[in-house]
């Protein structure tokens, strides 16, 4: 058996031999630029969804991110359908999927100081998305799994049409595993190396990529939560990646554009929303320990600053739910829908008050909108209640069944209606 294993990790090694389009070199990947079109296509919105949903708010923050981005890209050593999007989300974060798909988040934005700085990090994920690093990784990670996955990859690598099926097989959400994968060190050199002479190519001044690095590393050293959680996670700062940035800035030529007015004039209203964003979080956080009226002053003082603000009507709904005010927490999800309907969150959480005052049409129809926005098991649970709860038995069942497949309270929820139901199949 370890003889099998052993002569399909050389196979792959051999088959698995690609070029790095921005390095010129030989790397080790078994997934080919197809794989990577079809995971950023089919990752890139639902990935979004996860990671707190588009912002909205603020179109003229985004339309400028974009143009950056598209700057940038035009410079890339590899041509791909290039996208940027911006997360209504305050940890500090900027991730790439394969197939050239980014995002950075509110919470990075709101903490840089330039445009070159921002042309710094976009130029970085670039980078990543251009030298087929998650690809890499990716294959990296399925080479360690073992001879199951070996022997799927195997299969897998003979059409591309398998290629697209092997998605599912390692992992439905496999852009969840992708974005918050840490990077090897070489790929993170490769990603600041190249992604300085993007911004220098662009225009920008590449020293902005070394204040930017220091900043990092005061921050990691500080260690602050939401950096640890968000951008140090996959991207870790350090002195080395520091000082490697200075000597590259040499190399390049310092001088270009900095754009710090540009770019404070274009954050100006993020920024003046921030004392209502963080009172927003730290509504969340009251909310998650218990503390429900907490929460609600915290909601209010945010709607305070900002009524359009879809998220802190949420959070305003959340803790009403969680008082039981069902009718209340309904329209203040309305409310939140009426600013942004994008987010399946706001979906969800109005279908599950409405299940709660058994308005079975409307919850039904929120439910379903938040699944086709991004699949998750509470979603399937509450229409499963629904059914169950309507006499639709075996659309209960099949429901129950999805979000079962889930290890969340929604899914040990969802088992446990199943053996309920007597719909749990004998094991052996």
């Amino acid at each position: 058996m370890y003889r099998i294993i052993s002569i399909l990790a050389v196979l792959l090694l051999l088959a698995g031999c690609a070029t790095n389009p921005v390095t010129g070199e030989s790397q080790f990947s078994l997934y080919g630029e197809e794989w990577e079109h079809q995971v950023g296509a089919q990752q890139y919105a639902p990935m979004r969804q996860a990671q707190g949903g588009d912002l909205v708010i603020d179109e003229s923050a985004v339309d400028y991110v974009q143009s950056v981005g598209r700057r940038i890209a035009q410079y890339s050593d590899r041509e791909l359908p290039y996208e940027f999007q911006v997360i209504n989300s305050s940890v500090p974060n900027a991730w790439a999927l394969p197939g050239g798909k980014l995002a950075i988040n509110r919470g990075l934005l709101t903490e840089l100081g330039s445009e070159a700085e921002l042309a710094a990090v976009l130029g970085h994920e670039i980078v990543h998305a251009a030298a087929r690093h998650s690809a890499h990784a990716a294959s990296r990670a399925a080479l360690a799994q073992g001879a199951v996955i070996l022997g799927t990859v195997a299969v897998g690598a003979s059409t591309e049409d398998d290629q697209y099926t092997q998605v599912a097989m390692l992992g439905g959400m496999i852009g969840a595993q992708l974005i918050q994968q840490r990077y090897s060190r070489d790929a993170e050199r490769e990603a600041d190396y190249y992604g300085m002479k993007y911004m220098k190519d662009a225009g920008y001044d590449p020293a902005a990529a070394v204040d930017l690095q220091e900043t990092f590393v005061r921050l990691s050293e500080n260690r602050q939560s939401g950096w640890l959680n968000g951008l140090f996670a996959s991207h870790p700062p350090s002195p080395e990646r520091v000082e490697n940035n200075r000597k590259r800035a040499d190399e390049l030529g310092r001088g270009g554009r900095i754009g710090r007015e540009e770019y404070q004039q274009q954050m100006a209203y993020l920024q003046q929303l921030q004392p209502a964003y963080e009172a927003h979080d730290d509504g969340r956080k009251a909310l998650q320990e218990g503390n429900v009226d907490e929460a609600l002053a915290k909601a209010r003082e945010a709607l305070a600053v900002e009524d359009g603000e879809a998220l802190f009507h949420a959070l305003r709904g959340d803790a009403l739910a969680t008082r039981e005010d069902f009718a209340a927490a309904e329209r203040a999800f309305s409310a939140a829908l009426e600013r942004d309907s994008s987010w399946f969150y706001h979906h969800l959480r109005r279908g599950m008050v409405r299940a709660q005052r058994e308005q079975w049409s409307g919850a039904r129809s929120d439910l379903k909108a938040s699944l086709g926005m991004l699949p998750t098991a509470d979603g399937h649970l509450h229409l499963g209640n629904i059914e169950r709860a309507t006499g639709n038995r075996q659309q209960a069942i099949e429901h129950y069944r999805t979000a079962a497949q889930s290890d969340t309270p929604a899914g040990e929820r969802a088992r446990q209606h199943l053996v309920e139901m007597g719909a749990v199949q004998s094991q052996g």
